[in-house]
């Protein structure tokens, strides 16, 4: 098995690619394997992680599974295609925060799995690259990810040269929320950001992350009804009456107990 799916008493589920001899490049028994793994994950979990083994995150696109594709039929073509769009689907579909603990390289695919992600944090040794065009396709099924998380005019730039680029040039762009200087310094920094996701209400940090997907890329106006009614919804669940209660009485929530 490539990749290990684990969920922590604290509701924390960690998926982890096992590939590291071959760089966690993807190939079609990992891209299946992925896909089964994000199904797995509770419908409770509170975030999950997505990491790897080794000295590199994901080198894209494995080279025996590239050769393999050479020979398919426009048919088998397809049908390879849809199951890597299914695979990023799934891990954009998550309800919970995804977080991405980037080392080393993040290549082509690999690059696409960290844009997806609520929040990545990178090595300063990481690298960057959308370098499908050197091989003659395109960074077609990850590209609205890409565009979604840093923007039209970066995603055009770095698709059409496939420039390798570093930790913090992704950090400048939105790629990446934090760049550590050491392993031990990325995770701790992880562990930051989970223990702040703990804190939030459950059903408000799912909500949140909804939230943003639904307002992104509209004029306020056009969102104005829904986000007052999202506010006016969560105030009065049960969850918000006792995020509510809690900090008036200036006490802590039923979930931090």
């Amino acid at each position: 098995m490539s990749v290990r799916l684990e969920t922590d008493t604290r509701g924390v589920t960690t998926i982890t690619f096992g590939r590291p001899t071959a760089k966690n490049a993807l190939d079609a028994g990992l891209i299946a394997e992925l896909t089964a793994r994000v199904a797995d994950v509770p419908p409770d979990a509170r975030c999950v992680i997505l990491r790897s083994e080794g000295d590199t995150f994901s080198a894209g696109a494995d080279v025996d599974w590239l050769r393999s594709t050479v020979d398919l039929t426009p048919d088998e073509n397809l049908a390879d295609s849809r199951a890597v769009a299914a695979m990023f689907g799934a891990l954009d579909a998550l309800r919970m925060p995804l977080l991405v603990r980037v080392q080393g390289a993040a290549i082509g695919g690999g690059a696409g799995l960290v844009a997806i992600a609520d929040i990545a944090v990178a090595s300063g040794d990481a690298t960057f690259a959308f370098s499908e065009v050197r091989l003659g396709v395109v960074p077609a099924v990850i590209s609205p990810y890409v565009v979604r998380k840093c923007g039209p005019a970066f995603a055009g730039a770095a698709f059409v040269t496939g420039m390798r680029f570093d930790a913090r040039k992704a950090e400048a762009v939105g790629l990446v929320a934090s760049v550590e200087d050491g392993h031990h310094d990325l995770d701790a920094k992880l562990g930051l950001f989970v223990q702040a996701i703990l804190l939030g209400g459950p059903t408000a940090v799912n909500a949140a992350k909804r939230l943003v997907r639904d307002v992104s890329g509209r004029p306020a106006d056009e969102v104005r009804e829904l986000t007052a009614l999202r506010i006016a919804d969560i105030r009065v669940s049960e969850e918000g009456q006792e995020g509510l209660r809690a900090f008036v009485e200036q006490r802590a929530p039923r979930w931090r107990a």
